[in-house]
């Protein structure tokens, strides 16, 4: 666990409809999930909140990027998420890698026996919880801080 940075961290799973956030213990053992936000005009403010709420020392926003690492409508609706993020709290918020993490929960949820219309309500949360993780994997292998920091390029609306 070399390198690691200590303090608990939020992942966000960045939806049209829903945002899913997870949050992590201060060793980044586990990754828990914490709320599935409904998108709307108040969806970066309570990421926000929840940010303050269990003390983040981080907020891991999820980049959907195609199969080929190119971006995609959704991969410039979570910079943009993430970008408001940032420009409303002083926890640094970075961009982490999460292709396919949606899909990972999915087929969670299917395998503990949800069907996907009893699972919607719980899907963001669930991958929310998979790119936390990983991100924390990363970090502990690496020693560096996943993904890339965000930095607000205007103040936000």
């Amino acid at each position: 666990m070399t390198g690691f940075r200590r303090g608990a961290r939020l992942g966000v799973d960045v939806g049209r409809a829903r945002v899913g956030v997870a949050r992590s213990d201060p060793d980044g053992l586990l990754a828990t999930p914490v709320e599935t936000v409904p998108r709307d005009d108040a969806s970066v403010a309570r990421v926000v909140e929840l940010a303050a709420e269990y003390s983040a020392v981080e907020i891991l926003v999820g980049l959907p990027l195609n199969l080929r690492g190119e971006d995609t409508a959704s991969t410039v609706d979570a910079r943009e998420f993430a970008s408001a993020v940032a420009g409303r709290t002083g926890t640094p918020v970075r961009l982490v890698d999460e292709r396919l993490s949606t899909v990972s929960a999915h087929a969670a949820l299917r395998q503990s026996g949800r069907s996907q219309k009893s699972s919607r309500g719980i899907v963001d949360q669930v991958a929310a919880v998979i790119l936390l993780q990983n991100a924390l994997d990363v970090e502990k292998r690496t020693g560096s801080a996943p993904g890339t920091p965000v930095h607000p390029d205007e103040e936000p609306d």
